[in-house]
Order: C-alpha cells, then sequence, then structure tokens
C-alpha cells in the first residue's frame, strides 16, 4: 500500500456497554479515514470514548454496530482468529502503562513478543532497540530503568516487527514535560524511518503538536 492510500477506515461506527438492564453508548456514528504513512492524533478529555475507540481500532473491542476496514479488509466480519493474526501482523501497540514484563530484562520482553507472532529471532530486536535509541540497556529490566526508558523499550517492542499501524494510547500519559518531549521526538523519527502510520490517542495539546493531522472527540462524537 502506497503513502496517501486509505488504510483505516470506520463507517458509522456506535459502541454500547451493557451492565445487566443498564445500557451506555460511549460512540455514536463515528466516520474516519486515515491514510497510509500519516501520524494522527485523536484528542479529547478523559471519558469521551477515544480509548474505546482505539481498543475497537486495534481489533481488541468489537462494535455494537458499524464497521472497521483496515488495509482494504473489513476486520468486523472476521471471526475472532482472524482478527488475532490480522492484529498480530499488522499493529503495535504502545500502552500508557508501558505493560512490560517486570522479571525479564528489555531484550526479553521484546523477544516473547515475537515468539508470540511467530516470528524468529533474526537480528530485529537489536534494530529495534537501536531505533529507540537503547541498545546498551538491552540486559536491564524495567525495574532498572527510568519511565521515559521503560517507554522507549515499549515503543522497540512495538515496531520490532515492523508493523504497519502503530496504535499510542496515552503514550506520555505517565511523563513529565521533558520525557514527553524526547518520546514525542521518538515517535517522529519511528514515523519517518519506519514509514509506519501512527494513531495516537491523547488528551496532550503538547503531544497533539507532533501530529500531522488531529481528530477531536467530544462525548464519543468525532
Amino acid at each position: 500500500m502506497s503513502s496517501g492510500e486509505t488504510l483505516i477506515k470506520t463507517e458509522k461506527l456506535n459502541k454500547t456497554f451493557c451492565n445487566g438492564k443498564l445500557e451506555t453508548q460511549v460512540l455514536f456514528d463515528i466516520d474516519i479515514e486515515i491514510s497510509c504513512g500519516e501520524f494522527v492524533a485523536i484528542m479529547g478529555p478523559s471519558g469521551c470514548g477515544k480509548s474505546t475507540l482505539m481498543h475497537i481500532l486495534g481489533t481488541m473491542l468489537s462494535p455494537t454496530s458499524g464497521r472497521v476496514i483496515i488495509d482494504g479488509v473489513d476486520v468486523t466480519a472476521l471471526k475472532e482468529s482472524a482478527r488475532a493474526r490480522l492484529r498480530r501482523d499488522t499493529i503495535g501497540f504502545v500502552f500508557q502503562r508501558f505493560n512490560l514484563l517486570t522479571t525479564l530484562n528489555a531484550y526479553q520482553n521484546i523477544a516473547v513478543a515475537e515468539r508470540i507472532r511467530g516470528h524468529k529471532l533474526d537480528g530485529q530486536i537489536g534494530r529495534a532497540l537501536e531505533a529507540v535509541q537503547m541498545q546498551d540497556k538491552a540486559y536491564f529490566k524495567p525495574g532498572q530503568l527510568s519511565i521515559g526508558q521503560q517507554q522507549r523499550i515499549a515503543i522497540a517492542r512495538a515496531i520490532s516487527h515492523h508493523p504497519k499501524i502503530l496504535l499510542a494510547d496515552e503514550p506520555t500519559g505517565n511523563l513529565d514535560s521533558g520525557n514527553t518531549q524526547r518520546i514525542m521526538e521518538l515517535f517522529r523519527e519511528v514515523h519517518k524511518s519506519y514509514g509506519v502510520t501512527i494513531v495516537m490517542i491523547t488528551h496532550s495539546q503538547t503531544a497533539c503538536q507532533w501530529a500531522s493531522r488531529v481528530i477531536t472527540m467530544n462525548d464519543g462524537r468525532i
């Protein structure tokens, strides 16, 4: 897929959560298009539905109605096994809380993800660590790293298989201003060098400034 072609598209996307007889609708008729190679920020206050939208885009959550089309495939029509394969091969995830395994070092954290994807370890881990400037910390465990360094390892894990899409959920939410600056510089470099399409969920005006386009959400609507 060449730059400029639509990579992610949603059509009349709705999501309702049910708790017994109580129904809460959190997304309302979401229509978005994101092109291959874009760096898009989805911005809005806490509780506006942006994280729910990201989980649907990442195929970890199904919409109540509407469609999600990724790389030309209607993922809402796929069985869970097929969605899992698409998620494994096409998407990388970066979370606010990093989700690193505390008993494993940086290299091992990435290696576990690669083995889950069914990939052989042929040097891609070293390249990913180099891309985030953490090659000298490969054998450090998360507890031996700063918060900013842990997020760098999380980014390396997300890009080690060269995904088409990188989904980042509040990647600077736990960081101070200095680390926020460094992590966003890293995202820009990863975006440029890996050619990955980035969709970043954030409530930070500072983080949004690094994106090429900002989609604003409020009360479950674009």
